[in-house]
Order: structure tokens, then sequence, then C-alpha cells
């Protein structure tokens, strides 16, 4: 036995919302006073909105009633949404769509693993929903990266043993996650980073099917 599904985390790794996500936090740590740069953004990579607002607001030394925290994270939210409403295909990351075509022509299942809770419309925005059989994002999962159960439940919806799948992860927590899963793991992005996963490439362009069969 080998591949039989592949299961993408979506910031980073299939669409550019990373940006999207840097400025709304940064609008939003600039209200409370906080100066925010890319370096406590990356921090932020992979973990939910609540873990996030609640990094910032520890980094601001700052403490305040769980109503007001779910407020701020939701201000964020909006900022976040108007944002991304306006995405079409363009920015869809280099590689993703002949990835997603040739494993849809392999009948290789696809999954997506994604702590955002804006997924759908992520997906819906650049045309990518239509390759996706099983969609698991934030809303219908309770545990944060690196805790699996993100990735073990997006196999569970694709039938198919951890062990035949691969996750593709741009964070550290992501790759964790998919370790802890039983899972293989490419990373995209730094090697530094994600050492840990099987296979470090810079995007999805240096990606095939072979490749992924490789790791089998």
């Amino acid at each position: 036995m080998g591949l039989e599904a592949c299961l993408f985390d979506l910031d980073g790794v299939l669409v550019d919302t990373a940006k999207y996500h840097y400025l709304a936090w940064k609008q939003l740590a600039n209200t409370l006073g906080l100066d925010f740069t890319e370096k406590e953004n990356e921090q932020l990579k992979g973990i939910s909105r609540v873990e996030s607002l609640r990094k910032i607001l520890n980094w601001a030394g700052m403490e305040m009633p769980q109503e007001k925290q779910d407020e701020l994270a939701s201000l964020k939210n909006g900022w976040y949404v108007e944002m991304i409403s306006g995405m079409t295909q363009n920015e869809v990351l280099p590689g993703a769509l002949k990835l997603l075509d040739e494993l849809k022509a392999n009948h290789i299942k696809i999954g997506l693993g994604s702590a955002s809770k804006n997924a759908k419309l992520i997906l819906d925005n650049t045309g990518l929903k239509p390759y996706f059989d099983a969609l698991v994002d934030g809303n219908i999962v309770s545990k944060s990266k690196p805790d699996p159960e993100v990735f073990l439940r997006g196999a569970e919806l694709l039938g198919v043993s951890p062990e035949y799948c691969v996750v593709f992860e741009d964070a550290s927590a992501g790759v964790e996650a998919a370790i802890k899963g039983n899972m293989k793991a490419i990373g995209i992005g730094n090697e530094e980073e994600l050492g840990e996963a099987q296979l470090v490439v810079e995007d999805l362009t240096a990606i095939d099917l072979r490749t992924i069969q490789n790791l089998f």
C-alpha cells in the first residue's frame, strides 16, 4: 500500500492569505497600543484565532475577560473577511492547481485540514472547492495544531488510514500534527523551520505525484 490521500493546509500552502491575517492582526494589535511586526506574526502561523489573540495580549502584558477577548477576535475576523472577500484564483500559489489536477486525474483523495474558520469562503472565491473530497476547518475541530485532530478527522472523512496520507504544511505546528497523526509531511517553506517533515520544498511547483509516492 502507498499513497491514498493528500491533506492540505490552506493559508501559505494553497493560497496566499497570510498577508491578510498579518494586516488584520496588526490593525488589532495597534488598537491595543502594541507594535506588531512580521516576526510576531510568524509565531501565529497554524494556530487558532483564539490562541493567536492570547499570544498578542500576552506580548502586550494585558489581561481581559473572555467576553472582551471574544469581541476582539470577532473584530479581527471582520477585518480579515472583508479583505479576503475580494480574492480570486490569481491568488492561488504557484504549482497548486497543477498538483491538484494531477492528484484528481490519478484518483488520489484530497482533503483540507485548516485552522481557518473562513476556509470555505476562500475556497469558493479562488475556485478551489471542487477539488476537495473532504473539508476540515476551524468550525468543526476543537483542538489546534500541533494536536493531530484536524488531519485525523480529514483522514476519517476520506475513509483512508492515516499512514497512507501525506500532509502539506507551511508551519512547524502543522508538520508536528501530521507526524503525531502517523502521516507523512511535506513542508512548504523554510527547511530550518520545517526540518521534521520528510521533505521540504520552496513551493508546490517542486512537487508532483511521483515525488509524493516516493515517500512510501
